[in-house]
């Protein structure tokens, strides 16, 4: 054999080599579903991502192979219908055996981290049917007998809530964390739901972070894990706070700087939410809110005007051409502000009445019942 064909079969074992290790193979048996279609799917953060639909033999096994980059493992299911029948979670070179029932009752094994996600899965399924159990039998109990089964219900929350905590502050280390920390026991029940539930955000994803750095679900993770912080510092701030009626924003302005809305000491002050992307606020602006502050702000009229735009330059580009002269501050978080919660927000804009800092419940529909009101709030 020449050089070159050495050569040239030592690059090709080289290629073939890399190209298996990004492939996880799985290997399944579906009891009584000879010849059936199973869908595989991949979860892409927040929803499903068909993968390939593989049919069962006569004996109802199936196998097959899933791309998986190194040092980023994949959330992988299988589906019978509408039925998921496993749940794996694969990294690259993983061959794992799959048992399972068109009921999804399933085991799994050839991969530690497969089997800890099956294991998570079963005991959610377990304390969610003793939970929907208890339910039923609250509805129908004597008002009586009801206290009771709602303490029962109160342990059972606690309980499983506790041994969630344990494991991710045990596994922090581990992909699985990711599912339990978003895991629901029923529509409105998430497990983590508590405002301080964030460090336990921010401890996992930091962990996780150091292990898997380029994995998507990682970085999904950092990003509700800094909307919790966000939301546990304006609730300590809110808590620690002086007794105002109405909920407090400080945002950055366009020099960077943050500002209060409570720092502002005018009689009527005009917050107001909106976006600098569309046209008809942007005309709102000039049309609108400049006649009325020109108008007005000497007798003790100001607005503290919020923007929720993602692409803070394209605000600030608005802002200069617009030369608005009141205060004006950004919160580059969108729709997942704190604020959107706090002031109820179902649509831009949105604006809200400040008189001696006490919310106003006054009816804005247009320019004229705008200046009316504050024609009566700044006699």
């Amino acid at each position: 054999m020449t050089r070159l064909s050495r050569f040239l079969l030592c690059a090709l074992f080289l290629t073939a080599a890399v190209s298996c290790s990004r492939k996880a193979t799985i290997n399944a048996v579906l009891e009584q579903a000879p010849q059936k279609d199973i869908i595989v799917k991949l979860l892409d953060i927040n929803r499903y991502q068909v993968l390939d639909t593989v049919r069962t033999d006569d004996a109802g096994k199936l196998s097959c192979k899933v791309s998986v980059q190194k040092g980023q493992p994949e959330f992988v299911y299988l589906f019978y219908g509408d039925v998921k029948v496993a749940s794996l979670l694969l990294e690259a070179g993983d061959k794992v055996e799959v048992k399972a029932d068109t009921l999804g009752n399933y085991s799994v094994t050839g991969s530690e981290e497969s089997e800890k996600l099956s294991q998570l899965e079963r005991s959610q399924s377990q304390v969610t049917a003793r939970l929907r159990a208890l339910s039923a039998e609250y509805a129908s109990a004597p008002a009586s007998e009801q206290p009771a089964i709602r303490q029962q219900m109160t342990r059972e929350y606690v309980d499983y809530y506790r041994t969630c905590v344990r494991y991710v502050m045990e596994n922090s280390h581990s992909l699985t964390c990711v599912p339990v920390l978003f895991q629901n026991l029923d529509e409105n029940l998430p497990v983590f739901g508590q405002v301080t539930d964030a460090i336990h955000f921010q401890s996992v994803c930091d962990s996780l972070s150091s292990v898997y750095p380029d994995s998507k679900y990682v970085k999904a993770l950092r990003k509700e894990a800094e909307t919790r912080r966000d939301y546990m510092e304006l609730d300590n701030r809110l808590k620690n706070a002086d007794q105002i009626n109405y909920p407090d924003i400080e945002l950055p302005s366009i020099e960077g700087e943050k500002v209060k809305l409570s720092d502002l000491d005018s009689k009527v002050v005009l917050i107001q939410f909106w976006s600098s992307s569309q046209a008809e606020q942007k005309m709102f602006n000039l049309d609108v809110l400049k006649p009325l502050y020109d108008k007005y702000h000497s007798r003790g009229f100001d607005i503290y005007q919020v923007s929720l735009d993602v692409d803070k330059a394209a605000w600030a580009s608005v802002l200069k051409k617009q030369q608005l002269p009141w205060t004006n501050v950004c919160d580059s978080r969108g729709i997942q502000s704190p604020y959107v919660g706090l002031y109820n927000l179902q649509d831009l804009p949105a604006m809200f009445i400040l008189k001696d800092g006490s919310l106003v419940d006054g009816k804005i529909v247009d320019s004229k019942s705008l200046d009316k009101l504050l024609e009566s709030l700044l006699k």
